[in-house]
This record gives structure tokens, C-alpha cells and sequence, in this order.
């Protein structure tokens, strides 16, 4: 029955609180109440972690004038990855970041199978231990599945996850994290990694998701990414097209990064956000400055302003 036919009297006042109630309602269920002042918050700039920018940089910046762009780029995050070639440099690395406050989020690890007999391995964690920085540590077993093919999928969970029971190990020594980084093939599926983190039980072990190897994963991020958010560590950012074949681009320049976006400022993720360089320009600076621009860009589409104004 409604008020008007029982004879409840309704005046102007309550008629216009009626009819707010009644669209706030249908907003929500329709997933559009999620555009309060702190939604997008995620993706505040103080929350940007540099990405891509040690080996894809053709200035070959030195440490010192890699923690001066990022100064004047007002990124105070970086997730470091190198190259043969810098490992001589990792003590001039961390002092810099030191020096210029800047906060170490992340360290690459030796890339494919077996990282653990990597001769670099044991020196990336005497290299944190000495500077006395707790950090995560970002491992792909790889996208080749040779070693793979041939296995019942209980078998991949237990060869891989075995690696990273051992890595797990050795970094909670130094009060560390291990996030599997997606990076295509097997291993890069959400699916999977979350059957090797079930197989771990580490709690000190997480997921980093990359849009920058997402492309075959674009039309089914919506069904899988709330059953990753509680493992989450971190997420990088990048524009996809969708294809057959998937592209990446710069932030804001493809059709699929838009979304994408918008699902995770709606999502209870809290961890922080990767601007990456990597195929967007050959200098770093302006490949930073570009994916900025595009998320900017992008934030705004969405009303996204608190966020928004960090960029001010």
C-alpha cells in the first residue's frame, strides 16, 4: 500500500527526500554509486610506483639522474628492474632512492625457473639486508611452458610452488614479499597463481598484476579480478586494445584500460598502482609523463576528482 492511498498526507518537502531516496537507490543498484569523493582514491598520485624504467630508457640515466626525474615527475615510489649491466650499480641504486626519498616498492628478481641458483639471487638479498630495506620481490617463472606441457595441472602448482616456498623463505628472513608477476603463458593466468599461492600458504606471498601482459585477459577481468583482490600486492597500469592480437599502448589510448580502471577503484584493493614505461616512448621521462596524462585523463571521464587533485 503506499502512503498517498492510505491516506498519509505528504508534503512537498517529504515528496522531494521520496524521490531522492528512491534514485540513490537505483543508482547503487546499478552500480553507479560508487562515485563518492573517495572512490578512485586508489589512484592518487602519491600512490604511482615508477615501472620499466631502469633497461627501457634510452638516456641510460645513470642512478643519481634516475632519482632526479622521478623528483621532478612527483613519483615517490619505484619498482626496480635491471639489467646485467646494472648490477655493479645496486649499492649507487639504493643510496639514491635514499637520498632523494624515495620509497624502494619493489625489486626484480631473477626471471625464469630455478630462481634461487641464480648467482644474482643471493646478492639481491644481501643487497637489502645491507641497506636495511623491506621491499617486495617480483618473480615470473616465465611465459615458456615447455617445462609445463607435459604436466597435470596438480603437478605445475607443485613444481612452481615449491620455488616459491623456497623464495618465500629466504625473504621473510629479510622481512620481505614475494609477489608472482604475471608475464603471460601458464604462470601469468590469476587462475593459476592462485592455485600455487593455495599450495604455499605463505602468507608473506601475494599477486602482481600487470595490464602490460593482460592482453588475452581483458574480456574476463571483470569475473576473475574480485577473486584476486584479497592476494593482490600490486598493479600495473597500461592501455590495451583488444584484439586477436592484443596491443599495449599508453594509458588512455586504448579501449579497454577505461573499464578496467573503473572496477578497481570500485574494489576494496588498497595496494599501489605501477605507471610503466615499457613500449610507451624510448625515454623514460616522457614515457612516465605520457601514461600521467592518460590516467589523468581517464579519472577525470570517470569523476574521479579527489584523486584527480593529487595530480595538481
Amino acid at each position: 500500500m503506499s502512503m498517498i492511498n492510505s491516506g498519509y498526507a505528504v508534503n512537498p518537502a517529504q515528496k522531494t527526500i521520496i524521490v531522492l531516496f528512491v534514485v540513490i537507490l537505483f543508482s547503487c543498484y546499478n552500480g553507479l554509486g560508487q562515485t563518492g569523493p573517495e572512490t578512485g582514491k586508489v589512484f592518487s598520485k602519491s600512490n604511482l610506483v615508477a615501472w620499466c624504467i631502469v633497461p627501457f630508457d634510452s638516456k641510460h640515466r645513470n642512478p643519481e639522474e634516475r632519482a632526479q626525474m622521478l623528483n621532478k615527475l612527483g613519483i615517490t615510489k619505484l619498482a626496480y628492474d635491471w639489467r646485467e649491466e646494472h648490477v655493479p650499480q645496486f649499492d649507487e641504486e639504493m643510496e639514491a632512492l635514499k637520498k632523494h626519498h624515495i620509497e624502494l616498492q619493489a625489486f626484480w628478481m631473477p626471471y625464469g625457473p630455478d630462481p634461487v641458483s641464480n648467482e644474482h639471487y643471493p646478492e639481491i638479498l644481501a643487497l637489502l639486508k645491507r641497506h636495511k630495506i623491506k621491499t617486495q620481490l617480483w618473480w615470473s617463472y616465465g611465459s615458456s611452458d615447455d617445462a609445463l606441457k607435459n604436466l597435470a595441472q596438480e603437478e605445475r602448482v607443485q613444481l612452481i610452488g615449491e620455488m616459491v616456498l623456497d623464495m618465500a623463505a629466504d625473504a621473510e628472513k629479510i622481512g620481505c614479499t614475494v609477489g608472482l608477476y604475471g608475464h603471460g603463458g601458464w604462470f601469468g593466468e590469476p587462475e593459476n597463481q592462485l592455485a600455487i599461492l593455495a599450495y604455499v600458504k605463505a602468507q608473506n606471498v601475494g599477486i602482481v598484476y600487470n595490464f602490460n601482459h593482460a592482453e588475452e585477459q581483458v574480456d574476463r577481468f571483470v569475473a576473475f579480478f574480485p577473486a584476486i583482490v584479497p592476494r593482490l600486492i600490486a598493479l600495473n597500469i597500461a592501455g590495451l586494445k583488444k584484439g586477436p592480437p592484443g596491443k599495449v599502448v599508453a594509458v588512455g589510448e586504448g579501449d579497454s584500460e577505461k573499464e578496467m580502471i573503473r572496477i578497481i577503484a570500485a574494489s576494496e584493493y588498497r595496494g599501489t598502482i605501477g605507471i610503466i614505461n615499457e613500449d610507451t616512448a624510448p625515454d623514460a621521462e616522457v614515457g612516465l609523463q605520457m601514461n600521467i596524462d592518460g590516467l589523468k585523463n581517464i579519472l577525470k571521464s570517470l569523476g574521479y576528482t579527489k584523486a584527480l587533485k593529487s595530480y595538481q
